[in-house]
């Protein structure tokens, strides 16, 4: 009997990468439901190699387009999350991934806990923001959430479970293409040279966070909270290979620390085939590269935004998603080009720590609004405050 896959965001590269897995066994797997944001077309072509029956487009506009564009097929097209209620009826879906990017993705995780045995998140601001909702649904109906990201995969593999026992935990950091700028250099940053990270393929978002390293940020907290840790034992290293992924220190004196090739394909792979009875074509160990692994604390003179990790409460708050949207606000005010690098970073660190946002860490995410609206909250005061 095959298994029921669904993807979501699947014409965004970690969608594409979970389908070309399950399109090398096609006679194992039936994917179920796909979604696009806006590309119709790439999504059409999925639906129709795949005999997807349903979809997802989120922009109300190309969802008009798709159903008229595409009337006289068999696909069914819906324009919102929240119908997912209406496509499924119970727990028979094996394995979902949640590849949406924003905010946006908080809802079908939260949604999608309810019908799937397996859940992979790797929408960031469902680990983030909301956590402790994903935490109370993921118990309720005995979900096994399956963390993606690569230094979280890795954490997953090293400890197998046994969270008593950890120490301490390292989570490597490429340094994106700046790694080897003087401050004198990053004055003069351009967008092009910002996204030209090293090591991985990535859209524009998270290759700009991932060359200021907020993104390292980001993962810290989602660390802390799929591991239940303090914010004491998780520390940054700098490692330009992104060859090692994470390490872990034991109690008991031991340290393990898991290696691969900076390709998401393997997690992915493994996270599908956790029972690794399928095996991976991969490239053969590189012992230039084992030979010469090169691990250093953060400088964080030039990558200021790493301190931002010590005003987090350690409890879950409201914070994290006031955080998460000052960052992206910027961030898309410099895709624009409306500010400089060294504007993007210090406008992260200046309202990060402005009281107007800082009094969030007092308040909790009771609900899935809560953050919504908190996250529309700091754009509307981001657009008054930097008029």
């Amino acid at each position: 009997m095959k298994k029921n896959i669904v993807i979501l965001g699947s014409t965004g590269s970690i969608g594409q990468m979970t389908l070309d897995i399950i399109n090398n066994d096609k006679k194992k797997f039936c994917v179920k439901l796909l979604s696009a944001n806006k590309n119709i077309n790439k999504l059409v072509s999925q639906a129709k190699k795949f005999n997807v029956k349903n979809v997802i487009v989120n922009d109300h506009k190309k969802f008009l387009t798709a159903k008229l564009k595409y009337k006289h097929t068999n696909i069914n097209f819906y324009n919102s999350f929240a119908e997912i209620d209406k496509l499924f009826s119970k727990k028979d879906i094996f394995y979902t991934m949640i590849s949406v990017v924003g905010i946006n993705g908080l809802l079908p995780s939260l949604k999608m806990i309810k019908f799937t045995k397996n859940i992979a998140i790797v929408n960031k601001e469902s680990l983030i923001c909301g956590w402790l909702l994903l935490k109370k649904k993921l118990i309720k109906y005995k979900t096994n959430f399956i963390p993606i990201d690569s230094e979280h995969f890795s954490i997953n593999a090293l400890i197998k479970n046994d969270k008593s026992k950890i120490n301490q935990i390292f989570l490597t950091a490429s340094g994106g293409p700046f790694i080897n700028y003087s401050l004198k250099e990053l004055k003069k940053i351009t967008i092009n040279e910002a996204l030209k990270h090293p090591n991985w393929k990535m859209g524009k978002k998270i290759s700009i966070d991932s060359s200021t390293l907020m993104n390292k940020v980001f993962e810290v907290i989602e660390a802390k909270n799929i591991f239940n840790l303090n914010y004491k034992q998780i520390f940054i290293l700098t490692h330009p290979k992104s060859y090692v992924h994470a390490i872990v220190k034991f109690n008991n004196g031991i340290s393990k620390m898991l290696m691969h090739e900076p390709d998401m394909k393997i997690p992915i792979h493994n996270s599908i085939y956790f029972d690794n009875k399928k095996s991976l074509n991969s490239k053969k160990l590189n012992l230039e590269i084992l030979n010469n692994l090169k691990f250093n604390v953060v400088d964080k003179k030039k990558f200021p935004l790493v301190s931002l990790i010590k005003n987090i409460p350690q409890y879950n708050s409201l914070y994290e998603t006031a955080l998460l949207s000052i960052n992206d606000y910027f961030v898309e005010k410099f895709l624009r080009k409306k500010i400089n690098y060294l504007e993007l970073i210090n406008n992260i660190n200046k309202f990060s720590n402005n009281k107007i946002f800082t009094k969030y860490k007092k308040k909790l995410a009771n609900n899935l609004n809560d953050i919504l609206n908190l996250n529309e909250y700091v754009y509307l005061k981001l657009d008054q405050l930097c008029v």
